[in-house]
């Protein structure tokens, strides 16, 4: 086994703002591993400063986990990822790339996809929401919203001091859309309730967290008190974090780069399910390399949200597609993705 990887250097079409900030240029990483026989498993690292990584970091996370990776055997995916949970703790874009690129590489080699793989149904897949992150101005708002009128499904990032304005400006240009609100831990449990009163007067689905990841109990309080199900996406890394959060939330949100593969992602989906909770997954800015790694777990899904790719205006990858908000997974062995 051999791992390599390069960097690709990625734009948004437009600055992707959210609470904590934003920007419009993204360094990601593929990571590919090549078997004795030739065949390349491919996996892609999307670093994320919130979560302690950055390109450089991950570049030396992957120099630590080589030794792991070139000496496994390909086909023990579950034992390749313990390994490198005691190797390191945390580093999840890089760990969920290794595991990516190991799931590609034992599809490729029994000729399926990777949702096969798991017995699942592509045709079950949810619909996945576009993103409208936070604009400079009413009228850069107004744009986005008109750009995303393919899609059904609007996920509106929130945490300013002006909340309120933007989702009855969104609601305003989108009435018959359905809308999902991300505060990203940006409001107390107050000013939560305050503004969930106004979410559900728009017709809001859900609210994906709206406090600090570490406020469990605040979750709860606005959980017994919202009519709105409460989503936990910064408060829920991997699959050991659910059972604190059963009765603060309705359900989790994970991704790929936070959990570190796809196996503790599959078994997030469990623990959840196992507690009656919803499951979403999502994504950070990626190419269609890391979404179709996602992709593959969208039959198992409540909420699906896949934007990543769509939002990029280079994206060097082919592979999974949200159009119209339909899911589409590659039928191809592996994960099915290829340059363009």
């Amino acid at each position: 086994m051999k791992l390599e990887h390069d960097i690709s250097i990625v734009h948004t079409t437009h600055p992707f703002v959210i609470a904590r900030g934003g920007a419009s240029e993204h360094r990601l990483i593929r990571v590919r591993i090549i078997g004795d026989d030739g065949v390349e498993g491919w996996g892609e690292a999307a670093p994320n400063r919130f979560y302690g990584e950055t390109a450089d970091t991950a570049l030396g996370a992957l120099a630590r986990l080589a030794p792991i990776v070139e000496d496994c055997d390909a086909w023990l995916i579950e034992d390749v990822e313990a390994e490198m949970n005691r190797a390191l703790r945390f580093n999840g874009s890089v760990k969920s790339a290794i595991s990516a690129a190991l799931h590609d590489l034992a599809g490729k080699r029994l000729g399926v996809p990777v949702y096969k793989l798991w017995g699942l149904n592509p045709a079950n897949a949810p619909l996945s929401s576009f993103t409208i992150a936070i604009a400079a101005s009413d009228d850069e708002l107004r744009q986005r919203i008109e750009q995303a009128s393919a899609y059904p499904v609007l996920k509106v990032k929130l945490g300013t001091d002006h909340d309120e304005h933007i989702i009855r400006t969104v609601r305003d240009a989108a009435p018959n859309k359905v809308l999902r609100v991300d505060a990203n831990a940006a409001w107390t449990p107050k000013r939560a309730l305050r503004m969930i009163d106004v979410l559900v007067e728009c017709g809001v689905e859900y609210v994906e967290q709206p406090l600090a990841p570490h406020d469990i109990d605040g979750l709860r309080f606005v959980r017994e008190r919202s009519i709105l199900p409460v989503i936990a996406d910064e408060s829920c890394v991997v699959a050991t974090d659910i059972p604190r959060l059963v009765g603060a939330v309705d359900g989790i949100n994970l991704k790929l780069s936070k959990c570190g593969g796809l196996r503790e992602a599959l078994k997030m989906i469990a623990t959840a399910r196992s507690h009656g909770m919803l499951v979403m997954a999502g994504c950070m800015i990626e190419t269609s390399l890391g979404i179709t790694a996602a992709a593959h777990l969208a039959p198992l899904l409540d909420y699906a949200d896949f934007d990543g790719a769509a939002l990029l205006s280079d994206d060097p990858y082919l592979g999974a597609t949200i159009d119209e908000g339909t899911i589409s997974i590659p039928t191809a062995p592996g994960l099915g993705v290829t340059r363009r």
